[in-house]
C-alpha cells in the first residue's frame, strides 16, 4: 500500500461553485429567498403583500449580501467566527500546582486508640495547653534577644523577596 503526502497548497484551496463564489456563499445568498416566504406565508396577513413585509425582506437581503462579502480573502461570516470564539475565549487561567486533583496520595494511617472516657479528658486538657506555653516562652525569649545591648539585629531581604532578621554581636 502506497501513501503519498499531500501539499498543504492543495488541501486548502477553496471549492468554486459559481463563478468566484463557494458554497457557503451561495447558502448565505439563498437564504433571504427561504426567509422571505416565510415572512410571506406566516406574518399576518397571510399571502398578501404588506409593507412592512417588504421591510424585512430588505434588511434579511441586505445582512445576507454582507455577510457573503470576502474581506482579504476570507468570507465575512468566517471573520466573525473568529472574533467571536475570541471573545467567548477565557481571560484569566488559574493554575493550581498544589491540587489534588487526578494525583495519588500517600496518607499516613492513622492508628486507632482505645477509648476510655477519663484518659481521653486529661489528653485533650495536655494537648491544648503545650503549644500555647511553647509560644508564650519563645516570645519571652525571643523579647530576651531583643532588648540585649550587646546583640543587634538586622534586616535582609532576600533574592526572592523573603525578610530575614539577623542577630550579630556587637564588636568593640
Amino acid at each position: 500500500m502506497r501513501t503519498r503526502v499531500i501539499p498543504a497548497q492543495i488541501t486548502t484551496v477553496e471549492d468554486k461553485i459559481v463563478g468566484s463564489l463557494n458554497l457557503m456563499q451561495m447558502i448565505i445568498l439563498m437564504a433571504p429567498v427561504f426567509f422571505t416566504t416565510l415572512a410571506y406565508t406566516l406574518l399576518p396577513p397571510a399571502m398578501s403583500f404588506v409593507g412592512y413585509k417588504l421591510v424585512i425582506s430588505t434588511v434579511i437581503f441586505m445582512t445576507c449580501i454582507t455577510l457573503s462579502m470576502r474581506i482579504k480573502g476570507k468570507v465575512v461570516v468566517h471573520w466573525l467566527a473568529i472574533l467571536f470564539r475570541y471573545n467567548l475565549r477565557s481571560k484569566y487561567y488559574v493554575y493550581n500546582k498544589n491540587e489534588t486533583h487526578l494525583r495519588t496520595l500517600h496518607l499516613p494511617a492513622i492508628k486507632k486508640m482505645p477509648i476510655t472516657k477519663n484518659k481521653q479528658v486529661k489528653a485533650k486538657t495536655n494537648t491544648r495547653a503545650t503549644p500555647l506555653v511553647h509560644h508564650v516562652k519563645s516570645l519571652v525569649g525571643l523579647e530576651k534577644i531583643i532588648h540585649d545591648e550587646q546583640l543587634d539585629f538586622r534586616y535582609k531581604i532576600g533574592k526572592k523577596g523573603g525578610l530575614n532578621v539577623a542577630f550579630e554581636q556587637i564588636k568593640k
